[in-house]
């Protein structure tokens, strides 16, 4: 395992169904993180596509959004690019399988031409669109394993544990989120689009939004304790600004294996964080000490239904408070 790796997570503003422009600015970025002798790059989710508005397409115009992976056009781009620029590089998409389903996925490259993707776990964008289902762990050629989840599956300490227990170093933590309406009175809430349409004549409000209870204050509650707990570094990388009727609050950080944020921006803007991985922490961090201290005999509990288990799409959206059992 190489002693350090450096690291960069992007938030960019997106445009809709825009496939040219998304990829300029992957593609800039990239030659930006270049010159800073990046390694390894992270890009949101659906970056490539477009996110929120897929909600509101139908199945014909999801489908023309989609692509297979890892022989369609972008995917074999990506390649190209992680080639060209030496680097490992993950970009978010929609993928139409061979049996014809709909994934929000999220393909990674290797300068060697290798080629990863998973699939969103927890999806409930389109009912067109399929949820994964295995957990997404490969080696590196920088001898560290990397995992993938997208947005709400990272919100699901499960779902973070077993990327884990699969040996992951690094995970990669595509998001579009910050600015969501929520049912929950103290997490995220709407942002008032008029703030990011006026954020270069009153920047400070909209940072402001940015790094409050809508977008840092929120991500710091749970986001440092998946990499701690788990003894992983996280590369969060977001959509920032309006994404059809909601304002993302952009955030890009990297997390070491203790939680600390290494870098991480509010500004409202596309940007890049770049920040050195110090792997000599993993052995003996808090989280892979824990790990080591399971006792997963008393766990069998955690694989059983509750009975109040929900579709990711009623999950996200369901009005209705859902009650564990005593």
């Amino acid at each position: 395992m190489s002693a350090s790796v450096r690291a960069a997570a992007v938030q960019f503003n997106h445009r809709a169904n825009d496939l040219t422009f998304n990829w300029e600015r992957v593609d800039q970025f990239c030659t930006q993180a270049v010159t800073q002798d990046v390694q390894l790059i992270a890009f949101p989710e659906m970056c490539l596509t477009g996110y929120w508005h897929v909600r509101n397409l139908d199945q014909a115009a999801i489908e023309a959004l989609a692509e297979s992976v890892p022989d369609g056009p972008s995917t074999q781009r990506l390649i190209d690019l992680a080639r060209q620029s030496g680097m490992i590089i993950g970009v978010g998409l929609i993928e139409r399988s061979a049996q014809g389903q709909l994934y929000n996925s999220y393909a990674v490259a290797q300068p060697d031409g290798r080629v990863d993707v998973h699939r969103k776990l927890h999806c409930f964008i389109s009912p067109h669109m399929a949820s994964g289902d295995r957990y997404t762990v490969f080696d590196t050629h920088l001898g560290c394993r990397l995992g993938v989840l997208i947005c709400w599956d990272n919100n699901l300490v499960e779902n973070v544990r077993l990327t884990a227990l699969q040996g992951a170093d690094i995970l990669l933590a595509p998001h579009q989120t910050g600015g969501c309406v929520s049912r929950s009175p103290h997490a995220l809430g709407a942002i008032d689009p008029e703030l990011w349409y006026r954020r270069e004549q009153e920047p400070a409000a909209i940072r402001a939004e940015f790094a409050g209870p809508k977008g840092r204050q929120w991500l710091q509650r749970w986001l440092p304790a998946r990499a701690h707990d788990n003894g992983m570094f996280i590369l969060f990388a977001n959509g920032v600004g309006l994404d059809d009727d909601e304002v993302r609050t952009g955030n890009a950080m990297v997390l070491d294996c203790y939680g600390r944020t290494l870098a991480e921006t509010c500004e409202p803007a596309d940007a890049i964080v770049v920040a050195d991985l110090d792997l000599s922490l993993l052995d003996r961090c808090t989280g892979r000490r824990w790990i080591r201290g399971r006792r997963p005999e008393l766990y069998g509990p955690l694989a059983e239904s509750s009975g109040t288990e929900l579709d990711p799409r009623e999950a996200r959206f369901s009005k209705t408070t859902v009650r564990t059992r005593q």
